[in-house]
């Protein structure tokens, strides 16, 4: 019997990813386990591995097609077990109507995935190939012609992959999740002192602060879910990462019941594998806040939206030297502003205040968070 190879969910909010690369072509064999075609979601790039050995009979979504969760994009068969598309209902219903298209229309796989991703009629195109063959470049020359007299474009960069989902990820976040943020600065002087004792991040000592708050501040750690609100245990601390692939947002798991240096030390193995894209689904699972930082990019302060479906998110700014009141006396300190945006569905502007004020005491105090 034919075993369907689907879209895996990498999240609880994922509902599209993109059909990266296929490891395998059709009719090679294939072992249970072994990697057989790249996936993109919102947050990684990600290896779906073979749910059976056999033969890689029929590949249903082509490189660049996103797909829904659960879609099936192909199927894998015993080599000489008979295989009918149209049992599997693959057949005229899925790939019919656009293998007649695609062999109506002479066109490169790259045009094709671009006309598609532009929302564009290749039967309008002018093809400059051979016997009129249209490639990539023959779609980029028609869409800027369609546009008629707009600025020249540079380039074009289609919105796909990380940056797709995640523009529909945030795009959903503030759409249903009325934002509210509030703001504080925090004396960051004793942080700095452990961050150059220790030889801990900064981010670490944010990721400490703020688990610890959240294991006082429950309404925070929550989530909505339909009409109830999910109050969590564990404070799992995600934390944004810009890389190569788009924003990633790792999770610290358990980030409460860890040691400062722990952290430290858990953070700078997400960070390598962010940035070589080979973050596992567990790692990118199970956050509860979420942690971004701007301040490396000479940002003061600025208004974080919220990463669904958690309740809040902490934005951190650059860490500069100010005039400070301290016991009556004006003194030159290093202080950083911190941001937080929440859901006011889930969470009052009080509770939300004395949230961010436990993370600015945990900082300021700095002894508390050596442990």
């Amino acid at each position: 019997m034919a075993t369907k190879i689907v879209m895996p969910r990498l999240s609880l909010t994922m509902k599209v990813g993109t059909v990266g690369k296929w490891y395998k072509k059709e009719g090679d064999a294939v072992e249970k386990g072994e990697p057989i075609v790249e996936i993109v979601s919102e947050k990684a790039t990600y290896d779906l591995e073979s749910p059976a050995s056999g033969t890689l009979r029929k590949i249903v979504a082509s490189e660049g097609v996103d797909a829904q969760v659960d879609t099936v994009l192909g199927f894998i068969t015993a080599p000489d077990e008979p295989f009918s598309e149209v049992e599997m209902g693959i057949g005229e219903s899925e790939t019919g109507e656009r293998a007649e298209a695609e062999q109506r229309t002479l066109a490169s796989p790259a045009a094709k995935r671009l006309a598609r991703e532009m929302n564009i009629d290749l039967s309008l195109v002018k093809g400059s190939g051979p016997e009129g063959r249209i490639d990539e470049e023959d779609v980029k020359r028609f869409s800027e012609e369609k546009l008629g007299t707009k600025p020249k474009v540079k380039e074009i960069i289609p919105l796909s992959g990380f940056r797709k989902i995640s523009a529909e990820r945030l795009s959903m976040s503030f759409r249903t999740a009325p934002h509210s943020t509030i703001m504080m600065d925090v004396d960051v002087s004793k942080a700095t002192v452990l961050h150059d004792t220790l030889q801990v991040s900064y981010t670490a000592i944010l990721v400490k602060a703020a688990a610890g708050a959240l294991k006082e501040h429950t309404p925070i750690n929550a989530s909505l879910d339909g009409e109830k609100i999910k109050v969590f245990a564990d404070a799992n601390v995600g934390v944004a990462i810009a890389t190569k692939y788009g924003l990633v947002v790792p999770v610290v798991h358990g980030a409460g019941e860890k040691s400062l240096k722990e952290i430290d030390a858990r953070l700078r193995e997400l960070v390598e594998k962010a940035e070589q894209g080979k973050l596992s689904r567990e790692e990118l699972s199970g956050g509860t806040f979420t942690i971004t930082n701007l301040g490396m990019y000479g940002v003061d302060f600025f208004v974080p939206i919220i990463n669904p479906p958690e309740a809040a998110i902490l934005g951190v700014g650059r860490i500069v030297e100010k005039p400070h009141v301290v016991s009556g006396k004006i003194e030159i300190r290093s202080v950083m502003t911190l941001s937080l945006s929440y859901d006011h569905r889930i969470v009052d502007g009080a509770p939300a205040a004395n949230f961010l004020l436990k993370i600015k005491e945990k900082i300021e105090k700095a002894s508390d968070l050596e442990d």
